[in-house]
């Protein structure tokens, strides 16, 4: 039996190996971690220009989760191109990728329900206000 014709022993073989520093992979997979740790930070300075509080509520956790995600990835890299096993499954890219999504997912989610701007109020001077009745004071 081959390493391939069974879907779990490739994603549970503890040491996969045949990567390196200088692989097309290995650099690919590098890059999108240096991009969501560089993300982090800009989002961060973002968030700092943004005006709008229920804008600046909703991405409270995305500079974080950013540079999580780029710090997890890097071990992930480090582990499978020198070899440390267990922590070189292929199963950890896919359990990696999965909570990505679904953080992706729950923040867009959250953002499209609950995002919104106030739109400035004109105020009309409207000379029946004051007969109109108003709440008692206390």
């Amino acid at each position: 039996m081959t390493l391939f014709s069974n879907p779990f022993l490739y994603l549970f073989y503890p040491n996969p190996g045949n990567a390196t520093w200088s692989s097309p992979k290995a650099a690919a997979l590098l890059l999108v971690c240096v991009l969501l740790v560089v993300a982090s930070f800009g989002i961060k300075r973002w968030r700092i220009k943004v005006e709008n509080p229920v804008t600046r509520k909703l991405s409270r956790s995305w500079s974080s989760a950013a540079l999580w995600f780029g710090i997890v990835g890097f071990v992930l890299i480090f582990a499978r191109v020198e070899d440390i096993g267990y922590v070189a499954m292929r199963l950890w890219w896919l359990v990696w990728l999965v909570i990505a999504v679904l953080y992706l997912f729950v923040q867009v989610r959250l953002f499209r329900a609950r995002h919104y701007s106030m739109l400035p109020r004109e105020w009309q001077d409207d000379p029946r206000e004051k007969y109109l009745p108003r709440r008692k004071k206390k």
